[in-house]
């Protein structure tokens, strides 16, 4: 490992709302705290979603919650981090990490004090009135006002900080318009060197969580007009009821629910292409790991995938907010041959986001070396 990042017998953590799935965010400080032994990883639970599914071998992971099991794991998070937090005080660096666990900012005494912001709130910002609109008319005004406090609560974490990081020059933008801060961009780290093409196979992966902002629903319904493509969902989430209930006699379209990572890079592995066409997505690792396998996205021209799939080489992007139509005639464009061809130069272009480098420019803010 680099000596820059050889720092053993430090008091440093860092810190995340929750392991509830296996996403980006959660393998961002999993490998943190894995390439960073001095780092510590406090979070306030962990849910069965993310330990099925997860490896934290080499993580010195911390549940700093004393709060009951039963309890919720946002009203759990946001009393974890909002109370005084003495394993921190005098911590000489901290990494925090989420939407929650900035709020434990003012407990920290000294050292470096640095927000790897993967997104701010936007249930507190920009889609407000669209969050506390869809909740029942009795419950709207306490909602509201609960939010805005908790706005100015983050609001006053984030000016406690020393340093923000941000995951995409798309993210950089928005935190500058939503809260006013200068943001460095430091792109999430993807374990390229497992993710290796193996084969051909006969199907498409969606890779996407099963939630409305990732849009499966529409690769489900472009893939109900095409039943000699075959789809192979590999993920969970609040929709999967719906959509299996959506494809029912599909015989083309398969749902696996959750995956392994050693089943999900098998399934990257071996698939044509991958299909991931999230809303606004602010990074979106899940086009890197197709990518390092060799194989190409489709995507969708909109946040931080503008900066990692080069349209027409490494994937085919659709215009933002695609239709049903749009998804089928990617689908059908993304043929064994085109997606073969590029292979190559996805997997030169995956070697842009690896680990190494990651864990090199985190390392440098730790110790306090911008820029």
């Amino acid at each position: 490992m680099n000596n820059s990042i050889r720092q053993a017998d430090r008091n440093q953590w860092v810190l995340h709302d929750y392991l509830q799935v296996n996403g980006g965010a959660e393998r961002l400080v999993s490998t943190i705290a894995r390439g960073i032994p001095s780092f510590s990883l406090g979070v306030s639970g962990t849910y069965p979603g993310f330990s099925d599914s997860a490896n934290l071998s080499g993580v010195d992971l911390r549940l700093l919650s004393q709060l009951p099991k039963w309890l919720p794991r946002i009203p759990k998070a946001l009393l974890t981090f909002g109370r005084r937090m003495p394993c921190i005080e005098n911590a000489d660096a901290v990494i925090y990490s989420g939407v929650y666990a900035p709020l434990a900012v003012k407990s920290q005494k000294r050292g470096h004090r640095i927000y790897y912001c993967h997104t701010p709130p936007r249930f507190a910002f920009d889609r407000k009135n669209e969050y506390v609109g869809n909740l029942p008319v009795p419950v709207r005004s306490l909602v509201s006002i609960a939010i805005d406090a908790y706005r100015q609560a983050y609001k006053e974490a984030v000016g406690e900080m020393d340093v923000i990081l941000t995951n995409s020059d798309h993210m950089r933008k928005r935190l500058a318009e939503q809260l006013g801060v200068d943001a460095y961009v430091v792109y999430p780290p993807v374990d390229v060197n497992v993710f290796r093409w193996q084969a051909q196979g006969d199907y498409y992966l969606s890779l996407g969580r099963l939630e409305p902002n990732k849009r499966v629903d529409r690769v489900v319904k472009a893939f109900m007009k095409m039943p000699e493509k075959k789809l192979i969902v590999a993920s969970g989430g609040s929709q999967l009821e719906t959509l299996r209930n959506l494809a029912r006699g599909a015989s083309n379209i398969i749902f696996i629910g959750w995956s392994s990572d050693e089943q999900l890079i098998d399934l990257i592995a071996n698939a044509i292409a991958c299909i991931y066409i999230p809303l606004d997505e602010d990074f979106g690792m899940s086009a890197i790991e197709s990518m390092a396998a060799g194989k190409p996205l489709i995507g969708v021209a909109e946040g931080g995938m503008l900066e990692t799939v080069i349209d027409g080489q490494t994937g085919i992007l659709l215009p933002p907010n695609p239709a049903i139509e749009q998804i089928a005639v990617a689908v059908l464009d993304m043929t064994a041959h085109l997606a073969l061809s590029m292979r190559d130069r996805c997997e030169q272009r995956a070697m842009d986001f690896t680990e190494e480098r990651f864990l090199e420019r985190i390392s440098a803010f730790v110790i306090g070396q911008t820029g």
